[in-house]
């Protein structure tokens, strides 16, 4: 019987050292500072992430837990947001200025969070002020572990690729301008990883530094594109090859095939591509604007070089053709909805067995937000959902809950476009926790928008043209819709999505176009577990928050840039695993 015990008690504990490494501490510093740098040959400031640009790509993997100190080096306060990462339970670190106080310059904060039950891709960027227009962005990359199989052949090689339209002209001069009531205008081109174009014919300057993929014939390889730009989007393609979709912003697709994609501000791709050519020469990879007038445009393209190991000479000839749709935007919308969930692979899901069946869910709430040009409110142009312009706190509304500074915020966000004046205002929504809400996302806008939901994703189940109607519905897809956390609404047209609100805490919805966001296209959702007396179905306010507006006082000063990371291997968490395994031994002994 002893023996047994004993045995038992083996096996017990290889169990939990097992259990416990399996959950990793990964631990990062990003430095945001200013560098000079030349995508389109003229001399630019620029954010660099480690002095470089783009930034450091962070590969973490399923339920590792992450400690990222960011040290603030510009001269102005900083915020670093994770789209898609879904922070779950702390909202405290999801990097928004209504959920944070801001980094001030010569300060740095630890953000400490759990990628719980998540895969795919991201990017990181700062919030404030119009800031990721001259960069500061990287991307995030959450791997399965090594026991969940990919849904695919292991790639031979993994590409991480940044496209975006650019401004010569800084952030500042970007925010001033909005601030001054004019609009962006035309970018100056879209740069492939932080560089311009490749000279594909004489329009483009000479010796302009140009991205080079090298690739070796015969392998495939996986690209993750994200489009961090303004306000363009971009439709991305090979010449050549072909893309075939994978995943999307955290779920893996049915794989299909494409000849391009276009990718909206704000959103993240992943495609595997095949070198199957015969390396004449090398290939475009190219990212041009999309539903703008294409003569006027032409110059804003974006031109890198996939280059074969054994290419017999440089890419020459016209680039290849961009959708020949500019009168005719239902190509695009059919593509968005051409991209289902793959259902039968394995890794994460809305829900761990995978087995959620959104379209038989009751719907409790819906929600209709419509945006219109922007428009004049008290001297300033602003852009609006429902007629609200929101205007930030002073106090970030969960510190505001927690030490009682009253009117800070309102939780009484319309439901519905509001039939009066549009007005500035701090409304947010009030929610439930795992409530199963509808939102409809109204573009009356005459531009492309993207809109971006934190801390959840959401089942992209409807788009269309016109004013969306409860009619509507009968179009949804309720089977294998595809869930992710950004989608695009087309001008005139409107975008539904169904998401299920599993997270407490107050989380972000907002339009991804730079532009709209400045001038107030957001609000938040408040979510609230009422059966949850003791709130512990929220993580407590974080040991090292930062403290501004009616709670100023509680901040304590900070000592230069001390690092602040967690060091996975420290005696700390070597005494805590020890603690575990010996205390589970002598209950068992006991026992």
């Amino acid at each position: 019987m002893l023996m047994g015990k004993f045995g038992l008690v083996y096996w017990i504990c290889v169990a939990l050292v097992v259990e416990v490494c399996l959950c990793a501490d990964r631990s990062y510093v990003l430095e945001f500072s200013y560098a000079t740098v030349s995508p389109l040959g003229v001399p630019q400031q620029v954010i660099a992430v480690n002095k470089e640009f783009p930034g450091p790509v962070l590969n973490v993997t399923t339920n590792d837990n992450v400690y990222v100190n960011v040290k603030n080096h510009i001269d102005e306060s900083l915020l670093v947001t994770w789209p898609g990462v879904q922070m779950r339970r702390s909202s405290w670190q999801d990097g928004l200025r209504g959920t944070n106080c801001p980094i001030p310059p010569r300060w740095n904060w630890t953000y400490q969070f759990q990628v719980k039950d998540q895969i795919g891709t991201f990017f990181y960027f700062p919030s404030l002020g119009l800031q990721r227009a001259s960069g500061g962005f990287g991307s995030f990359i959450i791997t399965p572990r090594d026991v969940i199989p990919l849904p695919f052949n292991p790639p031979f090689g993994d590409f991480v690729i940044f496209i975006g339209d650019w401004y010569t002209r800084s952030y500042k001069d970007l925010r001033s301008a909005l601030d001054n009531g004019e609009d962006l205008g035309m970018p100056d081109g879209v740069l492939i990883n932080g560089k311009g174009p490749y000279r594909y014919n004489t329009s483009v300057p000479a010796d302009i530094k140009y991205e080079t993929i090298n690739v070796d014939p015969g392998k495939t390889y996986r690209l993750r594109v994200h489009n961090v730009g303004s306000s363009t989007c971009l439709n991305f393609r090979i010449q050549n090859h072909s893309l075939v979709l994978v995943e999307t912003e955290g779920y893996y697709t049915t794989q299909q095939t494409y000849t391009s994609m276009d990718i909206c501000v704000g959103q993240s791709y992943t495609f595997l591509v095949s070198m199957d050519q015969n390396a004449t020469s090398d290939y475009y990879i190219v990212a041009s604007a999309r539903f703008v007038n294409q003569t006027v445009w032409q110059r804003v393209t974006g031109v890198a070089i996939l280059h074969y190991s054994n290419s017999q000479g440089p890419a020459t000839g016209p680039l290849p053709a961009p959708p020949d749709d500019f009168y005719y935007q239902s190509y695009s919308m059919n593509q968005a909805l051409s991209i289902r969930q793959n259902v039968s692979a394995s890794g994460a899901r809305p829900n761990p067995q995978g087995s959620f069946r959104y379209g038989t869910v009751n719907v409790t709430e819906v929600y209709v937000l419509r945006s219109l040009p922007p428009v004049m409110i008290a001297g300033k142009i602003r852009s609006t959902f429902n007629g609200l312009s929101f205007a930030n706190p002073e106090t970030p509304m969960r510190l505001a809950d927690v030490f009682n500074v009253k009117g800070d915020y309102k939780l009484d966000f319309p439901a519905k476009p509001r039939d009066a004046p549009p007005i500035r205002d701090t409304s947010i929504i009030n929610a439930t926790y795992k409530e199963f809400v509808e939102i409809v996302l109204q573009n009356n806008d005459t531009v492309v928008q993207t809109f971006h939901l934190d801390g959840h994703s959401f089942f992209v189940v409807g788009m269309g043209y016109g004013e969306w109607s409860e009619n509507s519905r009968g179009s949804y897809n309720k089977w294998d819709a595809i869930a992710r956390s950004t989608v695009q609404v087309y001008a005139g047209g409107w975008t539904a999505v169904y998401a299920y609100l599993d997270n407490v805490g107050v989380w972000n919805l907002r339009t991804e176009n730079l532009d709209r966001w400045h001038r107030g296209q957001e609000t938040y959702l408040k979510i609230v577990n009422p059966e949850d007396r003791d709130n512990s179905t929220e993580l407590p306010v974080p040991d090292n928050a930062l403290y501004c507006g009616a709670v100023a006082h509680l901040q304590k000063p900070q000592k230069g840039l001390a690092s602040s990371i967690v060091d996975a291997s420290s005696p700390f968490h070597t005494a805590v695993l020890l603690v575990i395994i010996s205390s589970t031994f002598l209950s068992i002994i006991l026992w």
